[in-house]
């Protein structure tokens, strides 16, 4: 056998050439679930928070009700702003507004702040 060369080291190589790339592809993929978690949170705390709106609560009621509905996000980072049917003239709709900034970290690929928005209405009086 004169033409067999020796290739002990080649899948060594070969997986240190192809893990950063399987890295990147599973931290992304759990960032991305985070990402997609979070905003799905902060979906559902905007309809809760333009319910309180509809029914005429206060706008620090609103804010509160939002930032309970998303236990999973820290409270202290959502903006809310929200328009209520207790104004007057009186709004068609009670519309609630909460923004949450997101860190993006892949190893390798860095770091990315980003923020995410939500909006929420409601017809007035429910």
């Amino acid at each position: 056998m004169r033409g067999r060369r020796d290739e002990r080291g080649a899948a060594v190589v070969e997986f240190a050439l192809v893990l950063p790339i399987l890295v990147l592809f599973v931290f992304g993929i759990v960032s991305f679930g985070q990402a997609y978690n979070a905003r799905i949170e902060l979906t559902s705390a905007v309809r809760e928070g333009a319910r309180v709106a509809a029914l005429g609560g206060t706008a620090s009621d609103v804010s509160q009700r939002t930032r309970d509905a998303a236990p999973g996000l820290t409270a202290g980072l959502i903006t809310v702003t929200s328009t209520l049917c207790t104004a007057t003239p009186a709004p068609a709709n009670g519309t609630v507004t909460a923004s949450y900034p997101f860190v993006i970290d892949i190893p390798l690929f860095g770091t990315r702040a980003r923020t995410l928005t939500a909006k929420g209405v409601m017809r007035c009086g429910g």
